[in-house]
């Protein structure tokens, strides 16, 4: 039968409406498959109350491709590849970002800036989720011209760690994110990748402060303006989404000896310490960890973000885990990542068979001996 002109635009106008709400529908099946996190007390918990401990992995290469004028992912983001990390008994991944990258700054080539890569990054979420994988979103690469102490590059430029994050697009960027991932829970955001202002400031005292108000407080060993955590904090709320939070103290995330002093104000109650340990950290020790870390632990979920070695063994990586284990505390190794082990923590040689590493092959045995692996 012959459709009149505006019978048929209402008919497509419907058909759009079918699909869209099947879309939204599969999205929010997707998500519902990974847990659906909240802080109760120093646990992580499910929406059942149960609690959740994350064994997971970081899948590096979204801060870096992008901004390279690469791409946006380094090696495979599809099905195949996520289904070697579930053999492996990980359930949750945790992606770098590139703050000029989302934000679409020009400097970025313009085939991985802005919406292309803001979609990228929601397409791979979307399929961790719907892998039962719970996603950990951090800023990774930040804009701000640093020089001093520890400084990995000279440029103003999102092409480097920086000490901490910068105001002019860090609060931009953590507004538009907790916007987009609002209502999924089975998504952490982890404010700062690796804060270390207290390599260009007079005092520990002075860093956490930095660490935590930014602005006047981080000069003058920070030269650009920064956002401290509580301002980020604010603008992850203000955008409507109360996902959990994560924040990682000093040293390099490595440091928690002031975290519990210092954590940001939270009105949702939603707050994790993100903590990183590796075998060339000051924190290094079991009497470290139990000085340092254990208190933390036992009054906010603690969420080692970065676990690794840099000698292509487990014999650092075997006892931190023990130990962690023996506090029910989650924990993700550095790094998904096929990159030779001289050039750091690498887990794997092959993205789709999951072939480890020596360094890999024993996280892969630890995390299938755990319980209900």
């Amino acid at each position: 039968m012959k459709l009149r002109v505006l019978d048929a635009a209402r008919l497509l106008a419907c058909l759009g409406c079918l699909v869209a709400t099947a879309g939204l529908a599969s999205d929010a099946a997707a998500a519902s498959l990974a847990p659906q996190l909240h802080v109760s007390g120093n646990r992580l918990v499910n929406a059942d109350g149960a609690q959740v401990v994350l064994h997971g992995a970081d899948r590096s290469g979204t801060e870096y491709e992008c901004v390279q004028g690469n791409g946006i992912f380094d090696g495979p983001h599809n099905q195949g590849s996520i289904t070697a990390m579930r053999k492996w008994g990980i359930n949750a991944v945790r992606v770098p970002l590139n703050e000029a990258c989302w934000n679409a700054q020009t400097y970025v080539k313009a085939a991985y800036r802005g919406v292309r890569y803001r979609n990228a990054i929601k397409a791979y979420v979307s399929l961790l989720n719907a892998n039962g994988m719970v996603a950990i979103l951090d800023l990774h690469w930040s804009d701000g011209a640093y020089t001093g102490p520890s400084s990995g590059c000279g440029s103003a430029e999102a092409v480097c760690q920086k000490p901490m994050p910068d105001s002019a697009e860090s609060i931009r960027f953590w507004s538009s994110v907790a916007a987009t991932f609002a209502g999924n829970d089975a998504v952490i955001f982890d404010l700062f990748n690796e804060p270390y202002p207290e390599a260009s400031l007079a005092s520990e005292t002075a860093a956490w402060k930095c660490w935590l108000h930014g602005g006047p407080a981080c000069s003058p060993g920070i030269p650009y303006p920064v956002a401290g955590m509580q301002t980020l904090v604010n603008a992850v709320r203000a955008a409507g989404a109360n996902n959990v939070i994560m924040a990682g103290g000093l040293a390099w995330s490595n440091d928690l000896s002031e975290w519990l002093k210092y954590e940001p104000i939270d009105p949702e109650h939603n707050l994790v310490a993100s903590w990183h340990s590796y075998n060339f950290n000051a924190c290094d020790t079991r009497a470290c960890w139990s000085s340092q870390i254990s208190p933390v632990i036992a009054k906010v979920p603690v969420v080692a973000g970065e676990i690794g070695e840099d000698d292509c063994a487990d014999d650092y990586i075997d006892p931190l885990m023990a130990y962690l284990d023996s506090k029910s505390t989650s924990y993700l190794a550095w790094a998904w990542n096929t990159a030779s082990c001289g050039s750091g923590p690498s887990l794997i040689t092959n993205y789709y068979s999951g072939h480890p590493t020596a360094y890999g092959a024993g996280y892969r045995s630890h995390l299938l001996s755990l319980p209900g692996s």
